[in-house]
């Protein structure tokens, strides 16, 4: 029989085939596998990833919606909210509960209600605006406050032409 999380995500599969979404698209890395979602994030218009497609896997735990999937960019990306190993640090990503930080507050973090769909929509808007507050790479974070059209342009400009590669 399968998990309560197994027949979510297979709802939330047939719901997205179903929507015409735009900036992104998902489905599963292997048929056999609901928890590993393979996904294609268009780079949001009129930004410097516009043109790119950047490739991630979203990977559920099996405690699914009670607690967040990990995304993690395949494709090269230069953003200050996303580590150098690819792995995306926004707040609705982050374990739900208080930030021991105190720099989220727990509606900033994961909810059981959020889906694919809403956890994609916050990806691209975090490519439009990103967070240089609190990054999770902090030379991008620093490119982006004091070289934003100098070198920051130019290194995501690269991986936005490596991205079109595929």
């Amino acid at each position: 029989m399968e998990s309560a999380a197994a027949l979510l995500l297979k709802k939330q599969l047939v719901e997205l085939q179903k929507s015409s979404t735009e900036g992104f698209s998902a489905g599963l890395v292997d048929d056999s596998d609901l928890f590993k979602w393979d996904v294609m994030v268009i780079g949001p218009y009129e930004t410097f990833y516009e043109g790119g497609y950047f490739r991630a896997i979203l990977q559920f735990p099996k405690e699914y919606p009670n607690r967040p999937p990990v995304m993690k960019f395949v494709s090269e990306m230069w953003h200050p909210n996303v580590e150098k190993n690819g792995v995306v640090c926004i707040s609705i990503l982050h374990e739900p509960g208080e930030d021991a930080y105190g720099y989220e507050d727990a509606g900033m973090r994961w909810l059981p209600i959020h889906t694919i769909e809403t956890i994609l929509i916050s990806v691209i808007s975090m490519l439009a605006d990103p967070n240089d507050e609190s990054p999770a790479n902090v030379e991008a974070a620093k490119q982006f406050r004091d070289d934003y059209n100098g070198e920051f342009k130019k290194r995501v400009r690269a991986c936005v032409r490596k991205s079109q590669e595929f």
